[in-house]
């Protein structure tokens, strides 16, 4: 006779046990996360699928959602042909150059400091407290130090023997120039703390190894500081960049974009269109539009910084 025998699964109290405690666990870690998540998702990732869909659209926020009109890539055609946002494209396509710049200042301070300064603390806070100070501060500060004819930067030029010294801010040939300095002149500080870090992590003893074998300041500096601060440089430069397609602040207190457009960039002009001229569609798609040259910008580096960041 055959007797077939039905073994049931054992599962042992501890497996239970361990089973109910990762499950407390994962619990627990989206309860952690969850207000994160719900922020991120509301402020975030909604505003971006919205203005994604709009961009699409003509709406103006006065008609109400039920205005909302889909156009479909007229919005993106009119970018094309419109001058403005075409010369706000080339201005900051100019400002770019702001960040090899003071990349490199902040560098040769770091070193300076970094090695020959005594009271390393007390210079770091003198050049941060430009990047932390009120933006309003700084541009009336500003302001005043660029004034066409009772300024102290064009009475000093005066007294030099210029007859003639620029306008700065108030002249259109300058006043992209006298921005991108301010602009430098904030930055210095942050960027120059970022390298100060990097250069206290290389090892002391490849400098004195390189010494020894005869290798002179420049040859040191070429061959361990920079490629050793690549990491750095690459963070540097990527934050740079972005930072300098997101410029509004500095436009908005000191120029408002003028004079005759000279100083009007992409964030400024999407300001402009959607909450003065509320043009929330048109606005959409210049949003988009700025956010794809920063992710292609980006990409582009990212893609780079393979042949020439130095990781080890």
């Amino acid at each position: 006779m055959v007797r077939t025998v039905q073994t049931a699964a054992v599962h042992k109290p501890g497996c239970r046990r361990s089973s109910r405690m990762q499950r407390k666990e994962t619990l627990a870690g989206w309860l952690f996360t969850m207000p994160m998540l719900i922020g991120v998702s509301v402020m975030v990732l909604l505003p971006i699928c919205a203005a994604v869909y709009l961009s699409f659209s003509e709406w103006s926020m006065v008609t109400g959602v039920e205005g909302i009109r889909w156009i479909g890539l007229d919005n993106y055609d009119k970018l094309l042909e419109d001058t403005k946002f075409l010369k706000a494209l080339h201005n900051n396509v100019v400002f770019l150059l702001t960040v090899p710049v003071y990349m490199a200042i902040s560098l040769l301070l770091a070193i300076v400091i970094n090695k020959f300064v005594y009271f390393k603390s007390l210079f770091k806070v003198i050049y941060f407290l430009p990047y932390i100070s009120s933006v309003v501060a700084v541009a009336t500060v500003w302001r005043v130090l660029f004034h066409p004819s009772m300024g102290p930067v064009n009475q000093f030029l005066m007294s030099l023997g210029f007859e003639d010294p620029p306008k700065w801010i108030a002249d259109p040939d300058y006043a992209l120039l006298s921005v991108m300095m301010i602009s430098v002149w904030i930055s210095i500080g942050y960027n120059m703390i970022v390298y100060m870090a990097g250069l206290q992590s290389i090892p002391r003893d490849l400098y004195e190894a390189a010494e020894m074998d005869g290798a002179g300041g420049w040859t040191r500096f070429f061959r361990i500081t920079l490629p050793l601060l690549s990491p750095t440089t690459f963070f540097l430069l990527i934050t740079g960049i972005i930072y300098t397609f997101k410029v509004f602040d500095i436009i908005a207190v000191l120029t408002q974009g003028g004079p005759a457009g000279s100083t009007n960039v992409m964030v400024y002009y999407l300001y402009d269109t959607a909450f003065l001229n509320l043009k929330i569609g048109y606005a959409s798609a210049q949003a988009i539009f700025l956010f794809l040259c920063v992710l292609v910008i980006t990409w582009i580096q990212w893609i780079g910084q393979k042949k020439w960041v130095n990781y080890g």
